[in-house]
């Protein structure tokens, strides 16, 4: 026997229909911060590169996406497992070493050259490190090519072993102290890394003040590694200094109306090796 079936639509009043309340949607944004600032707090971060100290590897108007977690020192209520100690070649991001400059936290991003225990010197721009040459193809040395800064200079490019030209440049990095712990830390023509520190220089070896100036950046001032461009910007060497509102104002609204003709589109998500 045959039985006729019907469909009975279902008829929802706006009575019906849930809406989510004010402490449901302060509740759900609430989330959503507290997630937000949990990661730019302790796993990733944003930083501007605005120096040219580590050319080629970075460039002046990059913004990178800064990893915080793997070189963080281990804890026990947040085991990471991808954490690990900074190793040699590490690009890395840290605060500059107090009383080395007059702008407290001032953040620098270099490269990890040596670590507790290496022997360091430089001959004519080229490192050695514990007696054997390392291989760098991404830095500048010296040369006669007529460029400012370029020609060989003692202090910078055969490192340590000009003293007092040394003391001069950490002077006027507002680093003189540096010019007479370097004597401790220095023998038979090297520098030896001390424990807990780590030896850093920038890629651009003919344009980067570094620790050759100031000094060993305590392992407790890092912050963490540049993982990838996200953003870069073609930007003026010396767009840094220019920190008056009105030069401020005028680079933003620069940086508006030039964003697709002055965006370096080809370094967007580029890997920082």
């Amino acid at each position: 026997m045959a039985t006729d079936t019907q469909t009975v639509p279902v008829v929802t009043t706006a009575d019906e229909v849930q809406k989510e309340t004010l402490p449901e949607s302060l509740a759900g944004l609430a989330y959503v911060l507290v997630i937000g600032l949990f990661v730019m707090t302790f796993l990733a971060q944003n930083f501007g590169i605005p120096s040219g100290s580590m050319k080629d590897t970075l460039l002046v108007g990059d913004h990178v996406v800064g990893d915080r977690a793997t070189l963080a020192p281990r804890t026990t209520w947040m085991p990471l497992d991808h954490q690990r100690a900074v190793r040699r070649g590490d690009v890395i991001i840290f605060l500059k070493p107090a009383g080395r400059d007059p702008q407290p936290d001032l953040i620098l991003v270099k490269r990890a050259i040596g670590l507790p225990g290496d022997r360091i010197h430089l001959e004519h721009g080229i490192l050695f490190r514990n007696g054997e040459r390392v291989d760098e193809p991404y830095i500048s040395v010296p040369a006669d090519d007529g460029q400012p800064g370029h020609a060989y200079q003692t202090a910078r490019d055969d490192f340590p072993r000009d003293l007092e030209g040394i003391a001069a440049e950490a002077a006027a990095q507002n680093a003189a102290s540096w010019s007479v712990e370097i004597k401790d830390y220095v023998h038979n023509g090297e520098i030896v890394v001390p424990p807990g520190a780590v030896f850093a220089m920038g890629d651009n070896r003919l344009e980067s003040l570094d620790s050759r100036f100031w000094g060993f950046v305590p392992q407790a001032n890092l912050l963490g590694r540049p993982l990838f461009v996200y953003w870069s910007f073609i930007t003026p060497d010396d767009q840094e200094f220019k920190t008056g509102a009105s030069e401020t104002v005028k680079w933003l609204v620069h940086e508006v109306t030039h964003f697709v003709s002055d965006t370096r589109w080809k370094r967007t998500f580029h890997l920082i090796r």
